[in-house]
């Protein structure tokens, strides 16, 4: 099997780190084990590559959030 690449930005990787966190908490939302797997993977990877330590995080998942948002009109 090939391995597949995912390119994101920091942004982009804090917002969905934080999604997957939350969407990881939901027993009720696997259709199948390998499901959970391949999120708690993704986790890890995603802890591997992100300052998950800082004291300043919430404010940064908050201001990644702010500049992937789609402008107001």
């Amino acid at each position: 099997m090939t391995d597949v690449t995912v390119t994101l930005t920091q942004d982009e990787a804090l917002v969905l780190f934080e999604w997957l966190e939350r969407a990881s908490e939901r027993a009720d939302g696997w259709v199948d084990p390998a499901e959970q797997r391949v999120v708690w993977d993704l986790i890890c990877s995603l802890e591997k590559v992100l300052p998950l330590l800082n004291a300043d995080y919430g404010d940064w998942v908050e201001a990644a959030r702010g500049r992937l948002r789609d402008p107001t009109k």
